[in-house]
């Protein structure tokens, strides 16, 4: 992959707040940056040069817009597979369509992970009641039943408990397939973010312990509570993902750690997302990379950078009116603040976070 070259314009699909970061990092080291979104108010167009207002549907827009970058990437994993692939065949796309192509749908997801030899919770495709009846059978109960595609923070499932609750969960995927998940029976949540560049090369973070509230990552806390050799399996079941996916950029593996009596340690996947993730912000100021110049790096075909962590860290996401208290944040001399500049405060949307420096370790 030929590198890109400062001066030269980066394409980033998708205009919330993880491309308004991506692009802030992409200004920093001398690029220009063109935001291609859906949505008027995006917080990235206010960081872009450029600025698309226009349906990812529109392929007129597209072709346009993939006319005037010299690289390109996404921000979410939710950009249609299409429209990917109309920019795809115009200008490099980093990560490509085939990443994008198998993140987007679950059960594609856990079979490509199963298929590696990774361990995932026990799944099963459901697309009607008779399919729901024949995944409960095979996995048991308590399972998670989800939608394969869209769902986020929670949206999209649905718990089953007992066999009463199957016909409500059905429901409430609305006809869209789905799959059924086991239970994982996980002591914490954690999750590795890592980059890889189109010649193979390789870095990841440390391991970030992730706490939810409502199904929203809420705080992370860096280094994670996990043995050293936990901690290398991780790293090693993200590279081993990423390899396989010939992936370029910045990704996450959200995983489960379990713990059997005796204490010890197995991991679990649970999802990839093939973009910069939520639980890796604390990279901004925590680390000597941040995970937004990691990308930018990686898509342009430059050096990865060193991803050493700055001590004990911890990351708040700001969600809804927890914004307000951003004065008290900026008077904390171990906390960097970050606001997206939305316009609206909304419960559960996600507004800022900050980040705290606390001590060595």
């Amino acid at each position: 992959m030929k590198a890109i070259a400062p001066g030269a314009t980066l394409g980033i699909l998708g205009g919330g707040q993880l491309g308004r970061m991506i692009a802030s990092a992409a200004a920093r080291l001398g690029l220009k940056v063109h935001v291609f979104n859906d949505t008027p108010a995006s917080p990235a167009f206010a960081l872009a040069d450029v600025t698309t207002c226009a349906p990812f549907t529109d392929e007129a827009a597209l072709t346009a817009f993939a006319g005037s970058v010299d690289i390109a990437t996404y921000e979410f994993e939710n950009v249609p597979r299409e429209a990917a692939a109309l920019v795809a065949g115009l200008v490099p796309l980093r990560p490509g369509v085939g990443a994008l192509a198998t993140t987007q749908d679950r059960l594609a997801e856990k079979r490509f992970v199963a298929d590696l030899g990774i361990t995932t919770a026990p799944f099963r495709p459901v697309d009607d009641a008779a399919g729901l009846d024949a995944a409960l059978a095979a996995i048991g109960m308590p399972a998670i039943l989800k939608t394969r595609r869209f769902g986020y923070d929670g949206k999209g499932q649905a718990a089953i408990r007992s066999a009463d609750d199957a016909p409500t969960a059905l429901a409430a995927m609305k006809g869209a397939p789905a799959i059924l998940e086991g239970f994982v029976d996980f002591a914490c949540e954690l999750s590795v973010v890592a980059a890889r560049s189109a010649d193979g090369s390789f870095a990841a973070y440390d391991i970030c312990e992730n706490t939810h509230e409502d199904h929203i990552l809420a705080l992370t806390r860096v280094p994670a509570a996990v043995s050293a050799e936990t901690a290398q399996r991780a790293r090693e079941i993200a590279h081993a993902i990423a390899d396989a996916l010939d992936y370029v950029g910045v990704f996450a593996v959200e995983l489960f750690l379990t713990r059997d009596a005796s204490g010890a340690e197995a991991l679990v996947v649970n999802e990839i997302a093939p973009r910069v993730h939520n639980s890796g912000h604390w990279t901004d100021h925590g680390a000597q990379t941040s995970q937004f110049e990691q990308h930018v790096r990686a898509v342009c075909g430059w050096p990865l950078g060193p991803a050493g962590r700055h001590g004990v860290v911890e990351m708040r996401n700001l969600i809804g009116d927890a914004v307000r208290d951003w004065q008290a944040h900026l008077a904390d001399p171990a906390a960097y603040l970050t606001l997206y500049g939305k316009d609206e405060t909304r419960p559960g949307r996600k507004m800022g976070h900050v980040t705290f420096l606390r001590g060595k370790g």
